[in-house]
């Protein structure tokens, strides 16, 4: 993967910023989607933010070596500390990270999102995660998608402003992708479910303390929710 030629997984996150835009892409590890979208003409401008010295150095160079360092800025940051108010950004990306972490990342500087529209997120993990964020902030979730590359599931949540409620199942799964219920979506959850029903099994025949009880009972009401957003 470089700077021309994105993987599916950013090629779909990509495919999610708005015509014209200022991004900031969080996390931008080698700068390669700011880089790609300003060479398709998608946006206008990009901040790349990178928290590590060694990604910063190859993002910068990256730039450099696509011609691209008078379209985007890359800056050593730690998450949405990379974005400046002059910077004027609309959308923000933030992707190949664990739900939980991109959540903290936008609960810990939630000022600097004042003039954002649009946050794509691509968690590689717990996605619940950004959806309990986005309706506790007043975000909502316009368009989610799901697809498996190099043996890998990934969903890709798209956030704007504005007012949504979820049930539980929505909120696990995704309210668009439950819609949907796509072969990789019910891939996803079966596998999610069998491995559940596994531990279960384990905790049940195992010293019966009460965190094991406790534990027990939590992946049960999980494996419930599974069930009947499989069923719906």
């Amino acid at each position: 993967m470089n700077a021309k030629n994105l993987s599916e997984r950013l090629r779909l996150v990509a495919s999610f910023a708005e015509q014209g835009t200022v991004l900031a892409d969080i996390g931008s590890d080698h700068a390669y989607l700011p880089c790609w979208l300003i060479q398709k003409g998608q946006i206008s401008r990009a901040i790349a933010g990178e928290v590590v010295k060694g990604p910063f150095e190859s993002a910068k160079r990256n730039v450099a070596k696509e011609g691209l360092t008078d379209k985007i800025i890359v800056r050593l940051a730690n998450g949405l500390q990379a974005i400046l108010p002059e910077d004027g950004v609309e959308n923000v990306s933030i992707a190949g990270m664990g739900g939980s972490l991109i959540a903290t990342i936008l609960e810990n500087d939630l000022e600097r999102l004042s003039g954002v529209n649009r946050i794509i997120v691509q968690p590689n993990i717990h996605a619940k995660a950004i959806r309990d964020w986005a309706v506790s902030h007043s975000w909502k979730i316009v368009n989610e998608a799901i697809l498996k590359e190099d043996h890998k599931i990934y969903e890709i949540l798209v956030l704007e402003r504005g007012e949504e409620s979820y049930n539980p199942e929505e909120l696990l799964m995704g309210p668009i992708l439950l819609k949907e219920c796509s072969p990789v979506f019910q891939e996803k959850w079966q596998g999610e479910l069998n491995e559940i029903e596994r531990v279960i099994q384990v905790l049940t025949h195992s010293a019966q303390s009460e965190e094991a009880k406790a534990k027990r009972q939590q992946l049960s009401a999980t494996k419930e929710l599974i069930e009947r957003g499989l069923k719906s």
